[in-house]
């Protein structure tokens, strides 16, 4: 839901059957692809890297990266987490407020992702702080979450997930936290970007701070 972070968890429950061979040697070649990928922007910088540089460390060709990646950028903002996290936002509690409810998913995403790949994590958000064509491509890829974030919401509130309210809210909040992972990069990765999403999140929830208190 929310390319904060490259966060690897949370894990999906345990009783669900693991993938199977295909599936492990899909993740792998990603992984490898998206390795290769960070490495290398590290290294030279997003623009000076090529793809056929990333299918030469990753030891794939090509055509394997764009069949696995439609697009370079595709390759830093791409994550299966969005399904997960959905996941939590509905085990949360059913009286608890849907605001409350991404809160703490929102928390615990961030926390995984800083803790599991934090150099990662900082890298990603930079790109798309720095570089137009990242930041364009998150845009366009925000219309899949938004209607994730939709389905989810409208389950909580009640309210259809067409309906303008549910549609306008959703697109608000991804285009916030898209632009609080900006101000976080932009500020050199300083401040805590749980604090930063729960002071983007009171804005949804109360508005505007008066002049001199933010």
């Amino acid at each position: 839901m929310i390319r904060m972070t490259a966060a690897r968890s949370p894990h999906s429950p345990a009783a669900r059957p693991g993938p199977g061979l295909r599936e492990r040697k899909k993740t792998r070649t990603r992984e490898a692809i998206r390795a290769a990928t960070y490495g290398l922007v590290g290294e030279q910088g997003y623009t000076a890297t090529t793809v056929e540089q990333i299918a030469d460390r990753a030891e794939v060709s090509p055509s394997t990266v764009f069949r696995y990646f439609p697009t370079k950028e595709d390759i830093v903002l791409t994550d299966e987490y969005d399904a997960a996290l959905l996941e939590l936002f509905r085990a949360r509690p059913a009286d608890e407020p849907w605001l409350d409810s991404l809160r703490a998913v929102l928390r615990e995403a961030i926390g995984a992702g800083l803790r599991e790949e934090p150099e990662v994590t900082r890298l990603r958000t930079r790109l798309m702080s720095e570089v137009p064509a990242v930041r364009s491509r998150m845009v366009e890829s925000m219309s899949v979450t938004g209607r994730l974030l939709a389905g989810a919401v409208a389950e909580r509130t009640g309210l259809p997930p067409d309906g303008l309210e549910v549609r306008f809210l959703t697109a608000s909040l991804l285009g916030g936290l898209l632009e609080v992972s900006r101000y976080w990069a932009e500020h050199g990765h300083r401040d805590d970007p749980a604090a930063l999403v729960d002071r983007a999140l009171d804005i949804v929830e109360h508005g505007l701070p008066p002049a001199g208190k933010a």
